[in-house]
This record gives C-alpha cells, sequence and structure tokens, in this order.
C-alpha cells in the first residue's frame, strides 16, 4: 500500500517536471536511472530514497524541501488562509495541468513583456 507522503513526494516530481517541460526519460537520464522509476516515484509505487530525492530536486532545479511543500494541508491540518483567496484559487493548483501549462507559457515570454501581462492580469482579476 502506497504511502500519503510517497504519494505527494510524486506529485510534487511530476509537477515540477510539467512545469519545467522535462519527459520522464530526460529527468531519468539527469539522475542515473531508467525512466519506469521515475513513473513509479511520480506515482508513489515507489519511495523515493534522500539521496535520490537530493538529485532529483538537482535536476529540477528546487530545494529537497519543495517536495514537502503543502502536505500539512493533504494530511489535515490545512493551514489558515483568507476565505476570498481560498474561493479563487482551487485546492491543488500544481495538479491542474491547464495552470501549468500556464506558468510555463508565462515563464517563456521575455521578462518586460511578462511584467506588462502581470499588471494587465491584476488590473482584470481586481474588476472581476
Amino acid at each position: 500500500m502506497t504511502h500519503p507522503v510517497d504519494v505527494h513526494v510524486g506529485k510534487r516530481i511530476r509537477h515540477r517536471r510539467w512545469l519545467v517541460g522535462m519527459t520522464q526519460q530526460q529527468l531519468a537520464e539527469s539522475v542515473g536511472i531508467k525512466f519506469q522509476q521515475i513513473q513509479k516515484y511520480e506515482t508513489g509505487a515507489n519511495r523515493v530514497s534522500a539521496s535520490r530525492l537530493w538529485d532529483i530536486a538537482d535536476a529540477l532545479d528546487v530545494p529537497v524541501s519543495f517536495f514537502f511543500e503543502g502536505i500539512e494541508a493533504e494530511q489535515g491540518s490545512e493551514p489558515v488562509e483568507a476565505p476570498e483567496q481560498a474561493a479563487s484559487v482551487p485546492a491543488d493548483l500544481l495538479g491542474d495541468k491547464e495552470a501549468l501549462d500556464l506558468v510555463r507559457s508565462y515563464y517563456a515570454i521575455p521578462e518586460n513583456q511578462r511584467r506588462r501581462l502581470f499588471e494587465l492580469a491584476r488590473v482584470l482579476s481586481d474588476v472581476a
């Protein structure tokens, strides 16, 4: 049986991999394992050892702590947030492929244009 922490860490690996536009094969090659092992990590079927998680974090350019962010919410101890924020943001934003695609596309835009787009989005959200 899979442990909830292993499932959470696996989801975070998959979401970060999607966000940076990396395939399972590319991630596997960068850490020196087979892509099937990445599949097992991402589903929580196999536990990720500390040293392997360190290598994956390095390959995905995040700190190891990234993979444990939000785990309290999944375990039932929800962090307190503003009611209006809770209603407007999905609980599992990283689980939304459309949101990940949007973020990836956003960071592909040159920085000066990205800032202008951000300001436009902020203005539109204020009037909505």
